[in-house]
């Protein structure tokens, strides 16, 4: 398959460079140190589930250079959609397929209102991972996933054969999932409350849900998060919270989120698409969020410093 991966940092890079290892055509889509380290040195990847280097490596900053393509996987920030799905459109084709794998819930329909719906996939993906230095990746935890599925649920040939192209690749798993709103949902509840809790303490997670304190916190904040998704017609199991301690019980000790790492280091984050929306969300079922309200309020003003809207 013809496949364009639009973002190459951590996740796009570890997708696309095991897609590109296993003889798919990628091209990703970067830009500043990034793209120049890719053209010239290729992909190096440090990986729990094996390293692996990709030289050459076909790297572009303009999408219109590359023409229509079979995917394209969408791996920027939740921020940046907007602008990337316009940007997009000469990758688009009549059977093109979109897949964002961005940690929110709404990407998918604000890809979809400028893409069209018969072209977005809803997808979500489990990895642990980060960049070292430009053109060089390390992961460092989880076995690295991506769900996937129409937005309706529907099965396609085409997307069956984007299923095939992925689950052919090795360090990586794939799958369509039944319900892809419940996937994203299920993904929403543990980043989210990970990444601001992590963010406001500035502590790992395995600390986190190891403090009685903030344990108690982790828990009212995924279960703010499991009624707004109920409320909002998403069929949530009962047990969503306790398997997603169950799952966070089982992260690396010292793993934290790429919101929290942002945050901490004075970056701009997604933090409006993560706590900002489970607020939002909420409001607009009824649903109160006191803990996620408390935990955005905690972390806006360091938000809005870290974009140059405030000084301090």
């Amino acid at each position: 398959m013809r496949i364009a991966v639009y973002g190459a940092g951590a996740v796009g890079a570890y997708f696309g460079g095991r897609l590109a290892q296993a003889g798919e055509e990628v091209i990703f889509i970067a830009r500043g140190e990034q793209l120049a380290a890719l053209q010239t040195q290729g992909l190096r990847v440090e990986s729990i589930a094996g390293d692996f280097t990709v030289q050459p490596v076909q790297a572009t900053a303009n999408p219109a250079t590359i023409g229509p393509v079979d995917l394209v996987i969408v791996a920027v920030k939740t921020w940046q959609i907007p602008a990337v799905a316009e940007a997009m459109r000469p990758l688009i084709g009549p059977e093109t397929l979109v897949l964002p794998l961005q940690n929110g819930v709404e990407a998918p329909s604000q890809l979809a209102a400028v893409l069209g719906q018969q072209h977005v996939l809803g997808g979500s993906c489990v990895i642990i991972a980060a960049v070292v230095e430009p053109g060089q990746i390390r992961h460092s935890g989880a076995n690295p996933v991506i769900r996937m599925g129409a937005l309706d649920n529907t099965r396609s040939a085409h997307l069956e054969r984007v299923l095939h192209s992925l689950a052919q690749a090795q360090g990586m798993t794939a799958e369509i999932v039944d319900d892809i709103n419940v996937a994203l949902w299920q993904k929403f509840l543990l980043i989210a409350t990970w990444s601001g809790l992590g963010a406001v303490t500035r502590a790992p997670i395995y600390t986190i849900c190891r403090q009685p304190e903030t344990r108690a916190l982790l828990i009212a904040a995924m279960q703010e998060i499991h009624a707004i998704g109920l409320a909002h017609g998403v069929a949530l199991p009962p047990t969503l919270v306790a398997d997603t301690l169950a799952t966070i019980e089982n992260l690396p000790a010292g793993a934290t989120a790429s919101m929290q790492r942002d945050i901490m280091q004075g970056r701009p984050s997604e933090l409006e698409a993560q706590t900002g929306a489970v607020v939002r969300l909420g409001q607009a079922v009824g649903i109160a969020t006191p803990v996620n309200r408390f935990i955005y309020q905690s972390l806006f003003l360091l938000e809005q410093k870290a974009r140059g809207q405030l000084e301090f």
